[in-house]
């Protein structure tokens, strides 16, 4: 079987897996057929024929920061092909995007951890806020990806990513804009007077047709552009008093920064949530 930029775990004289569960859909490639399973919310897959198969595990993204918020981080990004699958019935959790900051709320929510049996899509950071003299609010928090890092008072650090499922988030800057957040294939962005753009998501085919997955959340600004959030469910930020975007659900991307207009100020985005894939040639 091929691999999609993942792990390969295959081994010789040992077969196929096969799944039980309604295939979500099927397809042929290179003179090979597959069956595929998708799993957006949690459940159980049941193995009635144990081997190899491909898998593709993300994990929910992280909330975005309030006022001049920095982008939540992407949700761990973990794809492997020729895994071997015990015969049995596998757990599956699907994380939940956490929560933007607001007023209220120091920081964005990192992500939860998505997972197939022992394999695991950890949670993106959230993101930092303004810089309001208390500077552990405006860090970035660390995760599968970094959050940003808040915007308006000094340079603001985003959080550290996953060197195996993610990327750091980038930094808050003084000049007013909050830093974007980490994606599966690239940090984020820095802030500078505007905000700083989600790092890219990665691509899979496993599904048969490529989609992008675990973008960052762009970082919010003070009446200046907006960072964009990364390819692949990245939330935009905003440069007013609205909320940023969320988070696209089932990709892992992080919620954008809500911006600030000097009267009034936006929350963040919600992360959005996981997604487990398993694959089979039939």
């Amino acid at each position: 079987m091929p691999t999609f930029g993942g792990i390969g775990f295959g081994g010789g004289g040992v077969g196929k897996a096969n799944f039980t569960n309604t295939a979500t859909g099927t397809y042929s490639d290179s003179g090979k057929n597959y069956k595929y399973i998708t799993f957006t919310g949690s459940g159980t897959l049941t193995v009635d024929k144990a081997g190899f198969a491909d898998v593709l595990v993300v994990g929910g993204g992280g909330g975005g920061g309030w006022r001049q918020g920095g982008g939540g981080g992407a949700g761990g990004y973990l794809e492997a092909s020729d895994v071997y699958l015990d015969e049995g019935s596998l757990t599956v959790v699907i994380g939940a995007g956490g929560a933007g900051s607001n007023e209220q709320v120091a920081i964005g929510n990192n992500g939860r951890s998505s997972r197939l049996g022992s394999f695991y899509g950890i949670g993106g950071g959230g993101a930092g806020q303004h810089n309001t003299g208390t500077p552990n609010r405006a860090l970035g928090s660390n995760g599968a990806s970094g959050g940003g890092g808040g915007g308006g008072v000094g340079t603001v650090s985003g959080g550290a990513g996953d060197s195996g499922q993610g990327n750091n988030g980038g930094s808050g800057s003084g000049s007013g804009g909050a830093g974007g957040g980490g994606g599966a294939n690239a940090s984020g962005s820095n802030g500078s007077s505007n905000g700083g753009n989600g790092g890219s998501g990665i691509s899979s085919s496993i599904t048969g047709s490529s989609v992008t997955r675990a973008g960052g959340g762009g970082g919010g600004s003070q009446g200046n552009t907006a960072g964009s959030g990364g390819s692949g469910g990245g939330g935009n930020g905003t440069n007013n008093n609205t909320t940023g975007g969320n988070g696209t659900a089932n990709t892992g991307g992080g919620g954008g920064g809500g911006g600030y207009t000097g009267s009034s100020a936006g929350p963040g985005g919600n992360g959005g949530s996981g997604i487990v894939i398993v694959r089979v040639e039939v």
